[in-house]
């Protein structure tokens, strides 16, 4: 994570998981730069829903790929996802809860800042 990294709420980015460790760069957390084409910048806490829905569209978070040093997903995991593919599931309506401190800025250059805090998870 870069300290320049912000949060949707203004604020320095929070880790999203370490278990599993998440983010395009493996650090925690969802942060960007160039070389992440799929702007992995939404942290959220995945439903079986969601994988399910994922899968459907070619993308299976769920299977295990240990030559990736991927575990694969479980229903209350937290990842980062990639912007676009939280905002089909959002335009589906199985988009999953959203921690708003460890979504990254530039999501919303994709989805909308209304539709993460509807789906928040960290506000009171």
């Amino acid at each position: 994570m870069k300290d320049d990294d912000r949060s949707v709420l203004g604020g320095p980015l929070a880790v999203c998981s370490n278990a599993p460790r998440t983010g395009f760069f493996r650090d925690g957390c969802c942060s960007t730069g160039p070389e992440d084409h799929g702007s992995h910048t939404v942290c959220t806490r995945v439903t079986a829903e969601f994988l399910a829905f994922s899968k459907k569209r070619g993308n299976d978070l769920s299977t295990p790929r240990p030559e990736f040093g991927f575990p694969g997903l479980r229903p209350g995991d937290s990842w980062c996802l990639c912007a676009a593919r939280w905002k089909e599931a959002y335009d589906a309506g199985v988009a999953p809860k959203v921690f708003l401190a460890g979504t990254h800025e530039a999501a919303l250059k994709i989805v909308p800042r209304e539709a993460l805090v509807a789906h928040a998870i960290d506000l009171n």
